[in-house]
């Protein structure tokens, strides 16, 4: 049981690690905003991820193999949404901040609520995150054994916690960058933004490719 937690967070680690869009919208949230709303945004980014995980654990992979048009389609969309939020991104400008006079008492709720809503559509409207899922948990599968329900659970608990721990780290590097470099870090979300555009392409090349095959 363990090992199926263990195994969960790695994986939710290490597929935070290439360029996504809750790797995005954490820089630009700690770089445009605070870090407590970037760790909001990675928070709901793991949530997420523990929903689709657990869906590619739980039994979503037969209906991917049945109906080969869902994965072409799926890439396709996501590939439309990364596009649309990479060329946002790219065009985005710090934020100024509010003055000391404004309801500041409600500002770190709203600012949290914001984040966590963020992190968590990024992924919910990234439907080819669910592909990525059924692929890795195949191989959990494949090393560990066909998991039960409570052990599948479990395993994307480890996910969660994996996928927090990288967008928590992304959040407190970002942040020092930014208290580094000054008004000189507005490269950092363009630069990203592009890629996520680059990567968006990728996906919508892919939905194609799959299509035309």
């Amino acid at each position: 049981m363990l090992m199926f937690i263990l195994t969960g967070v790695a994986a939710g680690a290490l597929t935070g690690v290439p360029i996504g869009p809750v790797n995005v919208a954490v820089i630009d949230a700690a770089y445009r905003h605070t870090l407590r709303r970037a760790i909001a945004v990675g928070l709901g980014g793991a949530c997420a991820d523990f929903l689709y995980a657990a869906l590619g654990i739980l039994g979503v992979t037969p209906m991917l193999r049945s109906y080969a048009i869902v994965s072409p389609i799926l890439y396709a969309m996501s590939g439309i949404v990364l596009l649309v939020y990479g060329f946002l991104t790219a065009r985005s400008q710090p934020v100024a901040p509010p003055p000391h006079d404004a309801a500041a008492a409600d500002a770190p709720e709203n600012e949290l609520v914001l984040g966590f809503k963020t992190g968590l559509l990024l992924i919910l409207l990234n439907p080819a995150a669910i592909v990525t899922w059924v692929v890795i948990t195949e191989q959990i599968a494949d090393h560990l054994g066909s998991p039960s329900v409570p052990t599948g659970l479990l395993c994307a608990i480890g996910v969660m916690a994996g996928s927090f721990g990288w967008f928590s780290l992304v959040a407190h590097l970002t942040q020092r960058g930014k208290n580094v470099l000054g008004d000189k870090a507005a490269w950092i979300p363009r630069v990203i933004g592009v890629a996520l555009m680059v990567y968006a392409v990728y996906l919508i090349a892919r939905a194609v490719k799959y299509a035309v095959t």
